[in-house]
């Protein structure tokens, strides 16, 4: 503690080393006034209140935010640099990442409901697949116009208003499904929940990537998503099979993001002023020893950050993975209904089986994949889940499809946060932010067009066509897994 104190008034050098230092010189000799001094001669130390003035107290002093723009990629981390909320609080960090995961819990909550309701959507509206498939698209409209507007967002509001932003937009869609309102109404309010959705994911990944255990922090942000992705078809199927309205299941979904709003708000309330001295010497220190070039504006980073061969390729692959997910989630139950004549107050529960699945991939599977090799141990995940796609699509049991869906559910599960993972390690640091809210906004809409072309071709051939569109979508997925480029260890 002694140590960790006074280094945050003292700026220790340690990146270079006197080669060939000047020999010591008596003092009563006359030749020391004509020595020159040693460029390594230390600077005389200020008082200990000016430096903190001086550097901690001063606007200049970096924020969290500015740590994940501007600290050079290329810089390998000392014992003195630290990530941006590293410098934070104990205490603060851990209700940070509860807010960001009870966020996840109310995404996966609202991706997953809507498996469970459609057939009681397309009922009560008198409307078809094609029709009840427009939600999924403007879903992924809000995705898609989220991701050009993430970084610009966070810079002008901070951290903890851009959530409010993203939860605030969440509850006006919620409000507004819970009156039952026209079918119209219910499609544009599917946008604002995209877009909010979007929003806090992207600031979320960015946030878990570059905290101490970053592997650990996104198992658990997955995880959540999860734990909502099961919860929200046993509570949408309980409610819809006791005769309660379909809407009022997204009163649950209202209640959730009301809360997270408040919570997100207090708890990354003066998120930017968090940075410490060491955050100061880090920043300082990663700008010494790369080229003397100034940062990026934000307009230049987003440009690069789209010309980067693992964020298109990363936006990809998350694009079709998602569409996987939500579309398997969405129509295996209708598939159930209509092709294995299953009971709707009953294989509703199927979806809920797939989310368990997820949500044990993300806790159970992630740790001994990173053990494994994140890029071995995807491509053995992806193999996995066209097997069970194939069962799913062939037995002609509920009860053994179930099973299949809950297995492919799980080997599924792990994939996102070790690609993620991945992600961030392929990625200039100074490019986080942008790079990963264009692969999570726009890859993510997937989750939304994915779900609508499958609607629009079940209208004409059958819902089947769930299984060889997911299949083609893990084809996408191992492609552009194979094209990324190698993870390479930094040295100093």
């Amino acid at each position: 503690m002694a140590t960790s104190g006074f280094n945050a008034f003292l700026e220790i050098e340690s990146t270079s080393r006197i080669t060939s230092p000047p020999l010591a010189v008596r003092s009563n000799k006359q030749s020391t006034e004509s020595q020159s001094q040693s460029d390594y001669e230390l600077n005389i130390i200020q008082p200990v209140s000016s430096y903190i003035a001086e550097n901690i107290r001063s606007p200049s002093s970096p924020t969290p935010s500015e740590l994940e723009q501007h600290i050079s990629p290329n810089t390998q981390p000392t014992p003195t640099e630290w990530a941006p909320d590293r410098t934070a609080s104990t205490w603060k960090t851990k209700w940070r990442m509860l807010s960001v995961c009870l966020m996840s819990l109310g995404n996966g909550m609202n991706d997953s409901a809507p498996g469970a309701l459609i057939p009681y959507i397309e009922k009560h509206y008198s409307i078809g697949y094609a029709i009840v498939s427009l939600i999924f698209v403007t879903n992924a409209f809000g995705f898609i116009l989220a991701a050009p507007f993430t970084h610009s967002i966070e810079a002008k509001l901070g951290r903890a208003k851009s959530y409010a932003l993203a939860l605030a937009l969440q509850v006006l869609g919620y409000i507004v499904i819970v009156c039952e309102p026209p079918f119209p109404a219910v499609v544009a309010c599917f946008f604002l929940l995209g877009f909010g959705m979007a929003l806090s994911l992207a600031l979320s990944n960015v946030y878990c990537a570059n905290l101490a255990d970053a592997t650990t922090a996104l198992g658990l942000f997955t995880g959540s998503y999860g734990i909502g992705g099961i919860v929200a078809p046993l509570f949408a199927t309980a409610m819809v099979s006791a005769g309660i309205r379909w809407s009022f299941f997204y009163a649950i979904t209202l209640a959730v993001a009301a809360v997270n709003l408040l919570f997100a708000m207090w708890a990354f309330w003066k998120f930017e002023d968090d940075a410490s001295a060491e955050a100061h010497v880090a920043l300082r220190a990663g700008a010494g020893t790369s080229s003397d070039t100034e940062p990026l504006s934000r307009t230049a980073v987003l440009k690069k950050s789209l010309r980067n061969r693992t964020t298109l390729l990363g936006a990809l692959f998350i694009f079709a993975y998602q569409g996987a997910e939500v579309s398997v989630s969405g129509w295996v139950v209708s598939f159930l209904i209509s092709y294995r004549n299953g009971d709707p107050t009953r294989v509703g529960y199927v979806s809920a089986g797939f989310w368990a699945g997820i949500t044990a991939g993300r806790f159970l599977l992630t740790h001994p994949a990173s053990k494994l090799g994140e890029k071995i141990a995807v491509v053995g995940m992806i193999a996995g889940a066209v097997a069970f796609q194939l069962l799913t699509w062939l037995i002609p049991n509920v009860i053994g499809e179930a099973v299949s869906v809950a297995i492919l559910g799980l080997l599924l599960g792990a994939v996102y946060p070790c690609a993620t993972s991945v992600f961030t390690k392929l990625i200039p640091r100074n490019m986080h932010m942008s790079s990963l809210s264009f692969v999570s906004a726009l890859g993510s809409s997937g989750g939304a067009v994915s779900p609508f072309f499958t609607g629009i071709l079940a209208q004409n051939v059958g819902t089947m066509v769930l299984h060889p569109i997911c299949i083609g979508l893990y084809g996408v997925m191992a492609i552009s897994w194979l094209l990324l480029p190698k993870i390479v260890k930094r040295t100093e």
